[in-house]
């Protein structure tokens, strides 16, 4: 780790700094640095955090002294750009951007750089209004638990300092109502996309997320995670639970597959998905309908599912491509062949995912198309139909089949698991009780 030693002063005076600095990292460089999904939980500060807010706190004390209060200003680094430049973007001059990247040089690669990197700077203009504005601190991230910081100190120097965030592994559980989206909802929550992805896919079984889900309805999440000291998820595991609109998922390992049971062990996987592409809404149900393109009435046997051109359309449920390209007003179509005489047809389709054909095994919730406009289509939508035994059945209330349910030794073991996860959320809402009683509100998220 490079670092630079610091000017020493008196106790008393290090710890009016201290307490200054403390608001001016909120302040001036802003949470980027380390930003934490954990509502009410203040950060776990360990020496190198502690000695990068000293450094900021003499920052103050010495940015005072002709120049104004500093800035916070977010640059990303555009394709093509030099670090330098970016740094010059947010205001300051050609000699102070590159002492900055002189000093970043010591610690990084400066020249190799992605584009969108965000560099977090805080910048002072003069009080009078003449000469340069003066860097006063930057921050940028170079991993996922690392950053590097520049600040001032007393005497106008910058000094460089790495500063490495350790992690550790929970088991968290997010108690939450949905605000906006639940990707929104379950990120603020500590979850990571790839966490909400597969919560998505567990409820398009039995929630149709464009009719079902309403602003402040509650849901649950458990699932393993590493995060850093300041309470930032890094990496996501396993999702052990899910909770939404009362139907309970929880996660089992049989053998090398791992799938989700509902409370009392019965399979939630549903034979064929309610909704084949995210995010839709319904534009056209099944029955007799004007055409949008023919101009007379005729039957609609299937549903519409807006959709931005290029939306991912999912397999329906696990089965074997028997069709796949042109098929008259449909555009290009693909139909799945499932077992027990059930068949799923997707038309008005842009283009395949790679490898479908006829012949091939595909997996529910497999990307196996996009949306687009092809065939009789006014504009970008799926089309989508739902067979049984050769005829077409309404998909909307199409009583398909079941999941399994487990029995003996494997229900035994699933039962030992379901009351680990109960206790946690018993715990959770123990928890929460003592919080309200006690004023301090409920927090989001529990260890």
């Amino acid at each position: 780790m490079i670092q630079f030693k610091l000017p020493q002063i008196s106790i008393r005076c290090a710890q009016s700094l201290f307490a200054i600095g403390v608001g001016v990292v909120v302040l001036v460089l802003g949470a980027s640095l380390f930003p934490s999904h954990v509502p009410h939980e203040p950060p776990r500060l360990d020496p190198i955090v502690v000695a990068a807010q000293q450094s900021v706190a003499f920052t103050h004390a010495e940015a005072q002294g002709g120049f104004a209060q500093p800035t916070s200003i977010p640059v990303k680094l555009q394709r093509g750009e030099t670090l330098e430049a970016a740094v010059r973007r947010a205001g300051v001059g050609p000699s102070e951007a590159q002492l900055a990247v002189a000093l970043l040089s010591k610690a990084m690669d400066t020249v190799h750089l992605k584009a969108g990197l965000l560099i977090q700077t805080a910048i002072a203009q003069p009080r009078t209004e003449r000469g340069e504005a003066r860097l006063i601190g930057l921050s940028l991230r170079t991993g996922p638990a690392s950053a590097i910081t520049l600040s001032r100190s007393f005497d106008g120097a910058l000094r460089l300092r790495e500063l490495d965030e350790k992690l550790r592994e929970e088991t968290t559980v997010a108690d939450g109502a949905i605000q906006g989206s639940l990707y929104e909802s379950a990120e603020r929550m500590g979850a990571t996309p790839n966490i909400t992805v597969e919560v998505a896919k567990l409820f398009a079984h039995k929630i149709d997320f464009q009719r079902d889900l309403q602003p402040g309805d509650d849901f649950k999440l458990v699932f393993d995670r590493k995060i850093t000291e300041s309470g930032r998820t890094v990496e996501a595991g396993d999702l052990q639970y899910a909770e939404l609109h009362g139907v309970k998922f929880y996660r089992f390992a049989r053998g090398g597959d791992v799938e989700y049971f509902d409370e009392f062990g019965k399979n939630i996987k549903g034979f064929l998905l309610k909704t084949p592409v995210d995010g839709a809404h319904i534009t056209s149900l099944f029955g007799l309908r004007k055409h949008p393109v023919l101009g007379y009435t005729r039957a609609h046997q299937g549903v519409d599912f807006a959709a931005g051109s290029g939306t991912p359309i999912l397999a329906a449920g696990d089965g074997v491509v028997a069709q796949v390209g042109p098929w008259g007003g449909y555009g290009n179509w693909l139909r799945i062949r499932h077992s027990a005489g059930w068949d799923t047809g997707y038309g008005h389709i842009s283009r395949y995912a790679a490898g479908i054909r006829s012949g091939v095994h595909v997996h529910q919730g497999q990307v196996v198309a996009y949306v687009g406009s092809t065939g009789l289509a006014t504009g970008p939508h799926l089309h989508y139909e739902i067979w049984r035994n050769g005829a077409r059945v309404n998909p909307i209330g199409a009583k398909v089949p079941q999941g399994s349910e487990l029995v003996g030794v494997e229900l035994s073991h699933f039962k030992d698991q379901k009351a680990h996860i109960d206790g946690l959320l018993s715990k959770r809402t123990r928890q929460a009780l003592r919080l309200a009683d006690s004023g301090a509100g409920s927090p989001l998220l529990h260890r």
